[in-house]
C-alpha cells in the first residue's frame, strides 16, 4: 500500500495524540506502589539520628540518583572569573542596580562563559536574599530593559519585596535541546561525562550553572549568599530540585510544576511517566534513566527521597490544578513523604494528609506547598507565594 507524505503524517500525528491521551489521568487507575524507604539504608540499617543521616543515608540516595537517574555533576575547574559587563544603578525607573555578570570557568584550557542578570533594590540597607531563577525560555523573559514584563519572571514584585531576583540562559551550559545540549560546558569543560552512563546531562548541567551563580554571590556584596533560594518551573524545575539537593548554600528550594522526574512521585505512573520523558527527554537524563522506562518500581529511589535531600534547609513545591501531566497529587505526597528526614533535624511533620484545596497555600516550618487554579505556568500568584514562605522562613532563622 503507498501512503503518500501528508497521509504519512496525519497518521503519526494521530498516533502521538493518541499514545498522549493514553496517559492516566484517572485517580481511581493510580495502582497500588510500594516506595522505597527512605530511612533504611541498601544494607538494612534503619536511620534514627541526624549524624546516620549526614554520614550514611543521605550519600548513599545522592550516589543513588547521580548513578541512575540524573548524573554525576562534576565539581573541580580551574579557574572562575566574574567581570560586570553592565552596572546600572537606575534600573527600573531607579528603585534597582543592574548588573550584568560574565562568570567565566576554565578547564583543561578551554573556557565557558555563562551571562548572570542581577537585579538588587536600591532601599536595602544591608545585603539582600537573592532569588535565582533557572531559566528555559530565553533571554526576553528577563528582559533587563524591562520593556517585556513577563510574568514568569516577576521581578518588580521581588523587588518590591526586599528581595533582589537573578537568572541565567541554560543555552549558556547546556542548550535545552536534543542535539544541541552538547554544547558548552559538556563538550568544552566536561567532555568525559558524555562518554559515562553515569555521567552529566542537561538538568545537571543546569544546576552547575545554579552553583556558578552562587560562587558569583559570595563575591558581591549586596547579595546575602546565606539566602540563596532556586526556583525553577517544569523542567527547570526538576533542575532546581536536584541542584538545591546537592548545594548546601541553597536555603529554599523551590520547584514549580516540575512534574515527573521532578517533585512527582513515578511509581504512581499518573500524567508524565518515565519512559513518556525519556523518550522526549533523553538528554535531560543519564543515560541509565532509560532503563527504567515503564519499570518504575525496579527504580532504587523515587522523587520524595529527592525533596528529602534538601532537609533541613527549606523546600517549596509548586502545582496547578489543571496541569495533569505534572501531577500535583504526587507532588504534594512526595512532599509529606519527605517529612520524616526533616524530623531528624526536629522539625515538626505538619502538612495535612489530604493535599490542600485549589489556591489555598499551606506553610509548615522548612516545606511549604500551594496548587492554584490554571494551566503549565509560573505566574505572579505562583511569585507572591513564593515570596510570603521566603519571609516566614527567613523571619524565623
Amino acid at each position: 500500500m503507498n501512503i503518500n507524505k501528508t497521509t504519512f503524517f496525519l497518521l503519526s500525528l494521530l498516533f502521538t495524540v493518541q499514545a498522549v491521551f493514553a496517559q492516566n489521568y484517572d485517580e481511581s487507575k493510580v495502582g497500588s506502589y510500594q516506595l522505597p524507604e527512605l530511612l533504611v539504608t541498601e544494607s538494612g540499617e534503619t536511620i534514627s539520628t541526624t549524624e546516620q543521616w549526614e554520614k550514611i543515608r543521605r550519600p548513599e540516595i545522592l550516589k543513588l540518583f547521580e548513578d541512575n537517574v540524573y548524573g554525576q555533576v562534576p565539581k573541580d575547574f580551574d579557574d572562575i572569573q566574574f567581570e560586570i559587563t553592565k552596572h546600572d544603578k537606575k534600573a527600573m525607573g531607579g528603585k534597582t542596580t543592574l548588573k550584568e555578570v560574565a562568570v567565566t570557568v576554565t578547564r583543561n584550557q578551554k573556557s565557558v562563559t555563562m551571562n548572570l542578570i542581577v537585579f538588587t533594590p536600591n532601599k536595602a540597607k544591608k545585603p539582600v536574599p537573592m532569588f535565582l531563577v533557572i531559566n528555559h525560555r530565553g533571554l526576553k523573559t528577563m528582559d533587563v530593559t524591562r520593556q517585556n514584563k513577563d510574568g514568569f519572571w516577576s521581578a518588580e514584585e521581588v523587588i518590591d519585596a526586599g528581595y533582589g531576583i537573578s537568572g541565567f540562559d541554560v543555552i549558556d551550559v547546556s542548550p535545552d535541546d536534543k542535539v544541541k545540549f552538547k554544547n558548552g560546558i559538556l563538550e568544552q569543560l566536561y567532555p568525559e561525562q558524555l562518554q559515562m552512563e553515569n555521567g552529566m546531562r542537561g538538568l545537571g548541567a543546569w544546576g552547575w550553572g545554579a552553583s556558578r551563580a552562587i560562587d558569583y554571590f559570595e563575591n558581591d556584596k549586596s547579595v546575602d549568599a546565606t539566602k540563596i533560594i532556586s526556583v525553577g518551573h517544569s523542567r527547570g524545575g526538576k533542575s532546581s530540585l536536584w541542584f538545591g539537593a546537592q548545594d548546601k548554600r541553597v536555603a529554599i528550594t523551590i520547584s514549580n510544576e516540575s512534574g515527573n522526574s521532578g517533585a512527582a512521585l513515578s511509581r504512581r505512573i499518573f500524567g508524565e511517566t518515565v519512559e513518556r520523558i525519556t523518550k522526549n527527554f533523553p538528554y535531560w537524563f543519564c543515560p541509565n534513566y532509560q532503563k527504567f522506562a515503564g519499570k518504575e518500581d525496579e527504580l532504587p529511589v523515587d522523587q520524595h527521597m529527592l525533596l528529602a535531600l534538601i532537609a533541613p534547609r527549606a523546600v517549596y513545591v509548586a502545582s496547578a490544578a489543571e496541569d495533569l501531566w505534572a501531577d500535583p497529587k504526587g507532588q504534594y505526597l512526595a512532599l509529606t513523604e519527605a517529612q520524616p528526614a526533616f524530623s531528624l533535624y526536629g522539625i515538626k511533620n505538619c502538612l495535612p494528609t489530604e493535599m490542600p484545596a485549589v489556591n489555598q497555600q499551606v506553610i509548615c516550618p522548612h516545606m511549604s506547598f500551594h496548587n492554584r487554579e490554571g494551566k503549565h505556568n509560573m505566574t505572579p500568584y505562583d511569585w507572591q507565594q513564593f515570596i510570603q514562605f521566603a519571609n516566614k522562613y527567613f523571619s524565623v532563622l
